[in-house]
């Protein structure tokens, strides 16, 4: 960090913007500067049919962003906002403003829903936009056993529902990784998802199928749910990282039965956008395996100029406008709704049991997600149906919002819950729903059971499409990372907001991980490596990689939705 950041990180500026003519103001927050960390209040404003994030430091002068690129939808979004009920459990006082106080202290408003442990910052790729990587920052960072373990107790003070991301870097460059998820899973971690690029299930498959198959079923069957992996297009252009690798990634997966997989786009302006549309369609073709996509529009980190981030920032709304245009119509912009819906639901159901549920209260701005069910003919992907289709989203919410109320306030919960519970079918037009899918049954199965089991039907059933846009400096907004629920756990006890801990990587992210791990050439000269070198990068045979039918036959159909 340079003495600059040192000196003026988390001092207050208390200069409010001007609202200029022909803007109408949105909300009032704070912010930060970009290049000096001061703390500045900050008006959201809608001009053009778009929100702006502005604030005004002292020193840099006025700071505008693109916040949200359409602002039909941001209303839509905000009508839905739910406030959360603080983390739980305080790791940190409050000594610092906010983002500087992490965490989580007094000030923030979640409990954490997932959190990350980064197991090492090594990675077999080297990808422009990545977060970080272990040889620009001139060290290596892998936890011990131990230390894992710690951080996931330290977790359990909130008293929730225990969920971990295992992240990196590349996480399955760990040997002991199969270890780690037993220890976890020995910790009572509810669910436990594998971030990674898939490249070692590949090479594994290429060396010897049985070997592949035996890793990736030990991984399953030791606890791991779900894999969170990266798939940023359908063609070589868009996914250089992954492309060619994917159809024997997805291979070894099936016959392994690990059917729970989340694809993960990165979203970049001018780079994968027109081949969003083609992702959702490459995950219904694969829909015994894939449960979700979580488009996530790209966090611009560094200094950039205004121009060279205008060129890449994209938004929710405009991911969400690009996947209607680009399905024809079938996921339309109406079939989305914010992170905190699910709040609703969790409420109702904690009225119901009279026990405490784990929520989802985020800022509407965070995230947006919807179901859609896949109808297949003959095998062929035949159509794709949002649950607006045959549900009365917005009805069935409001419904639940008042209900819970009336849940808290009666003396007879039981039967008045019954009561409730049978009225939600008339939200649901059984005529338009898919042949032989019956979600209010499924839903009934999620309310009275209230088990991870229960709330999984639904996930089998229906494909997850999820929108996560992850702040960065210049588009920050204090009040979403103090309801922010995708945390980080240090060895050094702490909890830490994902916009936190990655933007202000010089006060979080690489202090923390400096602190804790080994110079490059220490690690080398440990594990017998030349000089400097700690990771054999991936270098791929593509001919070999596109020779097979399987590659073919992965992609049959949908590569040509992008050429049309």
């Amino acid at each position: 960090m340079t003495t600059t950041l040192v000196k003026h990180a988390g001092e207050i500026s208390y200069k409010l913007p001007k609202i200029k003519h022909g803007e109408e103001l949105l909300a009032i927050t704070q912010s930060v500067c970009p290049y000096c960390y001061r703390v500045l209040p900050a008006v959201v404003v809608e001009r053009d049919g778009k929100a702006y994030i502005r604030r005004v430091c002292p020193e840099h002068g006025e700071i505008e962003e693109l916040y949200y690129g359409d602002i039909e939808i941001y209303k839509r979004m905000v009508k839905w906002s739910e406030e959360g009920r603080g983390a739980r459990h305080i790791y940190t006082p409050v000594l610092r403003a906010c983002p500087f106080n992490c965490g989580l202290c007094p000030m923030h408003k979640q409990h954490s829903a997932l959190v990350n442990i980064v197991l090492t910052n090594r990675c077999n790729l080297s990808c422009w936009y990545c977060f970080f990587y272990a040889e620009a920052a001139g060290y290596v960072y892998e936890p011990t056993i131990d230390q894992i373990i710690q951080m996931v107790r330290n977790i359990k003070k909130q008293g929730i529902a225990v969920n971990v991301q295992l992240t990196g870097g590349e996480p399955t460059l760990r040997e002991d990784l199969v270890d780690i998820v037993k220890a976890l899973k020995a910790e009572g971690v509810r669910h436990i998802q594998l971030n990674t690029n898939g490249i070692k299930f590949s090479l594994l498959f290429w060396e010897d199928p049985v070997k592949a198959v035996e890793y990736a079923r030990a991984l399953r069957t030791s606890g791991v749910n779900t894999v969170y992996l990266s798939f940023d297009g359908v063609s070589p252009v868009t996914n250089w990282k992954n492309h060619w690798e994917i159809p024997y990634i997805f291979e070894t997966f099936r016959r392994a039965g690990m059917t729970s997989v989340v694809l993960v786009p990165t979203v970049i302006n001018n780079v994968n956008t027109h081949e969003v549309g083609a992702i959702v369609r490459f995950a219904a073709k694969h829909v015994d395996i894939v449960r979700s996509v979580n488009f996530q529009p790209v966090s611009l980190t560094g200094m950039m100029k205004k121009h060279e981030r205008s060129k890449f920032r994209i938004t929710i709304p405009d991911v969400i406008k690009l996947i209607e245009e680009q399905t024809e119509g079938e996921v339309p912009r109406e079939a989305w709704f914010p992170i905190p819906v699910s709040a609703i639901f969790s409420r109702f159901i904690e009225a119901f049991s009279g026990e405490f549920k784990f929520e989802m209260a985020n800022h509407p701005m965070c995230g947006a997600g919807t179901y859609i069910y896949v109808e297949k003919k003959g095998g062929e992907v035949k159509r794709l149906v949002p649950i607006t289709e045959f549900v009365d989203v917005e009805g069935f919410l409001e419904y639940l919002r008042e209900k819970w109320e009336d849940l808290l306030a009666g003396s007879t919960r039981l039967m008045t819950g019954m009561r409730i519970l049978y009225s939600i079918r008339k939200f649901i037009d059984q005529k338009k729903a898919p042949e032989g899918f019956n979600l209010y049954k499924i839903l009934l199965n999620i309310i009275l059971r209230r088990n991870y089991e229960a709330l999984g039907e639904l996930h089998y059933k229906m494909v997850f499409l999820g929108m996560m846009h992850f702040m960065d400096l210049y588009n920050y907004d204090i009040q979403r990372v103090q309801r922010c629920n995708i945390h980080y756990a240090t060895p050094d006890g702490r909890i830490i907001p994902f916009c936190a801990f990655n933007i202000f990587e010089d006060i979080y992210r690489d202090n923390i991980q400096r602190k804790y791990g080994i110079p490059l050439e220490e690690y080398s000269k440990k594990y017998g490596l030349p000089p400097k070198v700690i990771t054999r990068k991936y270098i791929r045979n593509r001919k070999q990689l596109e020779s097979t039918e399987l590659y073919k036959k992965t992609y049959e159909g949908i590569i040509d939705l992008v050429r049309r």
